[in-house]
């Protein structure tokens, strides 16, 4: 390297010390113990031209503003990526997506819901980061163990839009004692809307016709949730 060459050095993987390297770090430590870009870099495996994988990880959770972002980017998006390609890209979505299984699928197997934030738990991490409204049901037991979650409906909420019947239909058939009402604001902003309010009392009201009572309905935004319960909105 000549004295007016200003590249900055990046060494590889192979050439940092053992107890630095993420792979071998995660065996000993434990996945707890590696932070966000170390667990991307694990995945990735190897970087690109003069750039270790650490730091195309950390560039990576850079420029798409962490987790979520990537979560959000598109396939194509990600394979634009410089020293990416298609089996990076397919690496990610793959890892995330398990992520997201586990989140939203295996508690359903064994929670049992003793608060809002036991459903925000189970459900934040998805719905936070979809596009438009979605709304869903969790249908629970006499004890408060969940059934499973529904989606309902798949669009701006408002009361002219929501069918009643379509809120209970598999609660119904679960034979349910109880569900709480989910959905999301895509702005990330989970403050209660006065249409928000108005879709509450309308399942409120139904839910007591129906035998099934309405333990809560939480709204979902980015990393934050609002329980209308607590609040006393829709609920009498």
């Amino acid at each position: 390297m000549g004295p007016t060459d200003r590249s900055e050095y990046t060494p590889m993987i192979r050439d940092l010390p053992v107890d630095l390297r993420p792979r071998e770090r995660l065996a000993y430590a434990g996945a707890g113990a590696l932070n966000t870009a170390e667990l991307l870099a694990i995945i990735l495996r190897v970087g690109g031209r003069g750039e270790n994988v650490i730091r195309m990880a950390e560039r990576l959770l850079t420029q798409f503003g962490g987790l979520a972002g990537l979560a959000q980017a598109s396939f194509d998006e990600l394979c634009s990526q410089h020293g990416m390609g298609e089996a990076k890209a397919t690496q990610i979505k793959a890892a995330l997506e398990l992520g997201r299984r586990l989140l939203v699928a295996a508690p359903q197997e064994r929670l049992q819901v003793r608060s809002p934030s036991d459903v925000a738990s189970l459900l934040m991490a998805e719905m936070g980061l979809l596009e438009q409204e979605h709304l869903r049901t969790v249908l629970l037991d006499t004890k408060n163990h969940v059934q499973r979650v529904t989606t309902v409906y798949a669009g701006s909420l408002n009361a002219a839009v929501v069918r009643v019947g379509e809120v209970f239909r598999e609660a119904v058939r679960a034979n349910s004692a109880s569900i709480i009402v989910v959905h999301n604001h895509p702005s990330g902003d989970p403050t209660p809307s006065p249409e928000d309010v108005r879709v509450t009392e309308m399942v409120v009201e139904a839910g007591r016709l129906l035998d099934i009572e309405v333990l809560d309905h939480l709204i979902i935004g980015h990393n934050r949730y609002v329980s209308m319960k607590e609040r006393g909105l829709g609920f009498q």
